[in-house]
């Protein structure tokens, strides 16, 4: 059930494991535009305009959260490809622990602040009620975010991307199933679709713990393994909290941005939301992308295979460029009928929403292959152990975000506001590929035995080449 990443071709590898958590993502993101789809079909644009309100918010929290997921499954790759195993299920026992606490902190936080937070971020007075309506009850549902994506994340960690797949397709079917339930025979509106999400999110957790459990005895933690480990608690905040914070310090400059869109007005706000959830699925490989690296790093770095790791990140950023083509030529193509997904035919102002759309989502399209760097980089640098390095680049994207939000799109209007992310994700890539060659740099001057190793399989190699 496990999969070592230390040997083989590292396009290979990194590919069959990015397709597998692609396909999972693909499911989350399914379910993401079919609640969007739903509701913006059966209860308007309005509707859709208040939940698309909530991304930024939804990211700020939502973001952390799996940000310490990931990060918290980092020690973990680490230690198998270390084959310390023992040390590895310690990791796993006291990452559930600092698990169930942050979730409950955060849970109990953003309950009580929730309707501030939304008047803070000047949400439109029409799509107010409906916007808390759903954010609070998703915010609701934050143990059941952490209790799969801690799991999904561990399972990754020991190499295995398909599992976590598995239990997502359930949870996809479950959401479809459960918003038109909701929407349609119980008449909830929008707080029918984030209950549906928390329910399917639930049940898909509740399934991978249950599988994980039966068919992954490496995971079978002891009696000793399991007592807390305060070493062990500072080990993984070194990873988890630096990788949600990087989250949480990105989506600040996506909360004033946001919050300079809802100041255009609502069919602005439409607009963007609508573009953000065709800009979402198109983006999933990225995310893939970066799960895989991170993952392949850990375990390279962990068994001292330094000298694979320029390679991962060279065949990954091969991979993003040709999905980047190929994205940026499908919207220029097809950006209105992506739109019209989520936009009823009867739609009052039809035609200006429909433009607005397109131009935000072919200007992001345009520059994914930055956007595809960010997630490669940045998730290598955590894998290797640098998690610090990932506040900084997110720190970047922040004050890019929050200088185009604040300046340009009050006066620029609504072009501004299309080129937020990609002059954010520019700004963290200026940072992130000379930070990624440095990490590698130090951790083969911190450990010459690797370095060394390194150096004697590069003159192996020139001799086969030469024979």
């Amino acid at each position: 059930m496990t999969k070592d990443l230390t040997s083989g071709s590292p396009m290979r590898l990194i590919l069959g494991f990015t397709l597998p958590t692609l396909f999972g993502l693909l499911f989350q993101q399914f379910y993401n535009l079919v609640d969007a789809m739903i509701v913006g079909k059966l209860l308007g644009s309005q509707a859709l305009g208040a939940v698309g309100s909530t991304g930024s918010i939804n990211f700020f929290v939502i973001g952390f959260c799996l940000g310490v997921c990931s990060g918290f499954a980092i020690p973990v790759a680490q230690k198998m490809g270390a084959k310390d195993y023992p040390q590895m299920r310690r990791y796993v026992a006291n990452a559930a622990y600092l698990s169930a606490v942050i979730a409950l902190v955060l849970t109990v936080a953003t309950g009580l602040f929730c309707r501030d937070i939304l008047a803070a971020m000047d949400t439109p007075a029409d799509l107010f009620e409906d916007a808390h309506a759903y954010i609070f009850i998703i915010f609701m549902g934050i143990p059941v975010v952490f209790l799969y994506n801690l799991l999904a994340s561990i399972i990754r960690s020991l190499g295995d991307s398909r599992t976590p797949v598995y239990f997502l397709a359930l949870s996809a079917g479950l959401n479809i199933a459960l918003d038109l339930i909701f929407i349609l025979w119980f008449d909830a509106g929008v707080a029918g679709a984030a209950i549906a999400t928390v329910l399917s999110q639930a049940v898909s957790g509740v399934a991978c713990l249950a599988y994980m459990v039966k068919k992954f005895p490496i995971l079978r933690i002891t009696r000793e393994e399991r007592r807390p480990d305060l070493e062990a608690c500072k080990g993984l905040c070194a990873m988890g909290l630096p990788m949600g914070l990087q989250y949480s310090i990105t989506a600040i400059g996506s909360i004033v941005l946001q919050t300079s869109v809802n100041a255009l007005g609502s069919v602005y706000v439409t607009a963007v939301s609508t573009g953000t959830k065709v800009y979402q699925l198109l983006a999933c490989p990225f995310d893939a992308m970066g799960a895989a690296m991170a993952t392949y790093c850990g375990q390279n770095v962990g068994a001292g295979r330094l000298d694979r790791l320029n390679q991962g990140v060279r065949s990954c950023s091969l991979l993003g460029l040709g999905w980047s083509a190929a994205a940026f030529a499908g919207m220029l193509l097809f950006a209105p009928q992506s739109a019209m997904l989520f936009l009823s035919a009867g739609e009052p102002r039809l035609e200006l929403l429909v433009g607005l759309t397109t131009q935000y989502i072919v200007v992001l399209t345009a520059f994914f292959f930055p956007l595809a760097l960010v997630n490669i980089l940045r998730f290598s640098i955590q894998g290797m152990g640098f998690s610090v390095f990932a506040i900084l680049a997110g720190v970047l994207e922040m004050i890019a975000r929050t200088v185009v939000g604040s300046f340009f799109v009050p006066m620029a209007g609504y072009t501004a506001a299309c080129f937020a992310s990609p002059a954010a994700w520019i700004c963290a890539d200026l940072f992130l590929i000379p930070a990624c060659l440095g990490c590698v740099a130090h951790l083969k001057r911190r450990d010459p035995a690797a370095a060394l190793e390194t150096i004697s399989r590069g003159v192996m190699k020139g001799k086969a080449a030469k024979a």
